[in-house]
């Protein structure tokens, strides 16, 4: 049977008419990190799989990685790396319902995106 009443029913917000919050934002980047980390991973393993196969082949690789585009690649793989390892500890911390109020869920929001850029600092410093 039709339904009669479809148009008079409320509809969900759209994207033009909500506003994002921290908390969207940061599982919205989760997602993305962890997709992007398999893509750098990729990046690595033909390193490697180039390293095994001959030099001049690793040399081809080897210039690609240690190129301006080949560190904007591995900066930003470590900060996603620092930020999907933040992002899920404050899953699990929220796994044992632990922090899940809003002022506590934007305080870990907030200490998530600020370490990882933090960590990312520190490592591409000391290393």
């Amino acid at each position: 049977m039709a339904d009669v009443n479809r148009g008079n029913r409320p509809l969900s917000p759209h994207l033009s008419i909500y506003r994002p919050q921290l908390t969207s934002i940061t599982s919205i980047l989760t997602r993305i990190t962890g997709n992007a980390l398999l893509i750098s991973a990729l990046f690595i393993v033909w390193w490697f799989l180039a390293a095994a196969t001959s030099e001049e082949y690793f040399n081809v690789a080897n210039g690609v990685i240690t190129s301006w585009f080949g560190d904007l690649v591995m900066f930003f793989s470590v900060l996603g790396l620092w930020y999907h390892t933040l992002a899920g500890i404050r899953h699990l911390i929220w796994d044992n319902a632990i922090g899940l109020d809003l002022p506590t869920a934007y305080k870990m929001g907030y200490a998530v995106l600020i370490g990882s850029v933090v960590l990312t600092v520190l490592t591409v410093v000391i290393l």
